[in-house]
């Protein structure tokens, strides 16, 4: 999987952008690449959900559970440096 346009828009602070990007792969995935998938994804509403002004903790709860267990990198994606990024975003 390319990465690249997620990241661009996630670098760029465009995090509901990276949540469109993503939703087609994510639908069409299975097994761990659906499991990394729907946590970036999660990750990137929290994120959101805090440029909104809310705290965005519920999905960041929600994306660890998808994404525990999963070796990093998975599937071409070091998804633990972006959740120690919106871990510090959120303050969490």
């Amino acid at each position: 999987m390319d990465w690249s346009e997620a990241l661009a828009l996630w670098r760029a602070g465009r995090y509901f952008e990276v949540h469109e990007v993503l939703e087609e792969a994510w639908r069409e995935a299975e097994g761990e690449k659906r499991r990394l998938l729907q946590g970036v994804i999660l990750l990137a509403a929290a994120l959101h959900q805090q440029a909104l002004g809310r705290s965005g903790a519920r999905n960041l709860q929600k994306a660890l559970r998808h994404l525990s267990g999963l070796k990093s990198p998975c599937c071409g994606l070091d998804w633990a440096s972006l959740l120690e990024e919106a871990r510090r975003k959120l303050g969490a």
